[in-house]
C-alpha cells in the first residue's frame, strides 16, 4: 500500500485566516527561478500582503517577497516579481467566474513541497468586517475557557 504524498511546509500566510473567510482552497504549481526554490527551501518567503489575479486567462502571483538566495551573488532575483500559477484550464475558468464576484479575492496560504516541488496552497476568500473578526476571537476565548474548565475537573 503506497503512502501518501509527503507535504512540507516552507511558509504560511498565518494572518489570512484572521483577516479573510475561506470559501475554498486549491493547489497550484508555481514558476520559479532556481535562487527562488532554494530561497524558499531556506524558509525565507513572505506572503503577508500578497495576493493572485486572473490576467489573459493567466493566474499570477502578486507582491510575494521571496528574499535573495546569498549563495547566487549577480544572478539572484528580483525579490518582489510576478509569478505565474499553475492551474488547470477549467480551475482558472472557474476562478474567472468566482473572482467577478462582489468582494472575492484569491490569496495564497502557504507554500509547501509535495513530491519535491514547490506548490502554493490558493484560497478562494472574502474579507472579513471588524465585527466578524471581534466575534472570532470571543469564541476563541469562550472555547479556551471551556477547555480548561474541562481539564481541571477531569
Amino acid at each position: 500500500m503506497a503512502s501518501p504524498p509527503q507535504k512540507k511546509t516552507l511558509s504560511t500566510n498565518r494572518k489570512a485566516r484572521h483577516e479573510y473567510v475561506i470559501l475554498e482552497t486549491f493547489e497550484a504549481g508555481i514558476a520559479l527561478l532556481g535562487t527562488e526554490v532554494k530561497s524558499l527551501r531556506a524558509g525565507r518567503a513572505n506572503l503577508q500582503d500578497s495576493y493572485a489575479t486572473v490576467e489573459g486567462g493567466e493566474v499570477y502571483l502578486v507582491n510575494c517577497h521571496i528574499s535573495p538566495y546569498p549563495g547566487a551573488s549577480v544572478f539572484n532575483h528580483d525579490p518582489l516579481r510576478k509569478r505565474k500559477l499553475l492551474l488547470h484550464r477549467a480551475e482558472i475558468r472557474r476562478l474567472i467566474g468566482r473572482v467577478q464576484e462582489k468582494g472575492l479575492t484569491l490569496i495564497p496560504l502557504s507554500f509547501y513541497l509535495k513530491e519535491g516541488k514547490v506548490k502554493v496552497e490558493l484560497a478562494l476568500a472574502r474579507g472579513k468586517k471588524l465585527y466578524d473578526r471581534r466575534e472570532d476571537l470571543k469564541e476563541r476565548a469562550i472555547r479556551r475557557e471551556v477547555e480548561q474548565a474541562l481539564k481541571r475537573s477531569g
